[in-house]
């Protein structure tokens, strides 16, 4: 026996999704622009602050002090970030503040002599420990001669002891250099370098790494 039709709930329609509220803009698109360059530009202060304070700087030779090897308006690459993982050495060109001076325009000669070495300048030349060091690949020649000049003292003394994290140094061009052999300057203190010259990039036709020379009469000999 049949009864009436079960009556059975409609299928609940479909939930619409929510309409989207647009939120009202709180910066214009020039706003956001202007903050994206800021950033940008602060970014890139910061990274070429670290850059130049740890890694490298640039430097321009204002001197004649350093010919023939560095003309006077070439400009460098100093290295300040090996110099904290390895000593600097004998050949090495450097920058550094005279007598700890930042004041000053830095000066750039050549490391001659470290800590605990014994320097003598005689007969026109520079001794280590009683041993003569050959410059000649690296010393002013005489233009109208072709010979190197000799290395002169600049006043009365002429034998120095190096105390320890001090260096030594000299021009390539003795006579034209105020250097170790002044009062002036004296013994350069290991903290007062700035770094180590590295690479000459401008003129560009100069472009090229400063090479260290070796020095096998002093290897001999120890």
């Amino acid at each position: 026996m049949s009864g009436p039709p079960v009556q059975y709930p409609a299928a609940p329609e479909p939930a619409q999704p929510a309409q989207p509220v647009e939120q009202p803009r709180k910066r214009s698109k020039a706003a956001d622009a202007v903050i994206e360059i800021v950033t940008t530009v602060g970014l890139a202060v910061v990274l070429y602050l670290v850059i130049t304070t740890f890694v490298v700087q640039t430097f321009r030779v204002e001197q004649q002090s350093m010919l023939d090897t560095l003309q006077p308006q070439e400009h460098l690459l100093i290295d300040k970030l090996t110099p904290r993982v390895d000593d600097y050495s004998r050949g090495d060109i450097i920058v550094f503040h005279p007598n700890g001076d930042r004041d000053r325009t830095p000066f750039i000669k050549r490391v001659i002599a470290v800590g605990g070495e014994h320097v003598e300048i005689r007969r026109g030349s520079v001794w280590i420990d009683g041993t003569r060091l050959e410059e000649d690949a690296y010393t002013y020649k005489d233009p109208a001669t072709g010979v190197n000049e000799p290395t002169l003292v600049t006043g009365r003394q002429e034998a120095w002891d190096v105390p320890e994290d001090s260096l030594f140094v000299l021009g390539d061009h003795r006579d034209a250099s105020t250097d170790s052999r002044r009062n002036g300057v004296g013994f350069v203190a290991t903290e007062d370098v700035v770094g180590r010259a590295w690479l000459r990039f401008f003129p560009l036709d100069t472009l090229g790494i400063l090479q260290t020379p070796s020095y096998p009469e002093l290897e001999s000999d120890g």
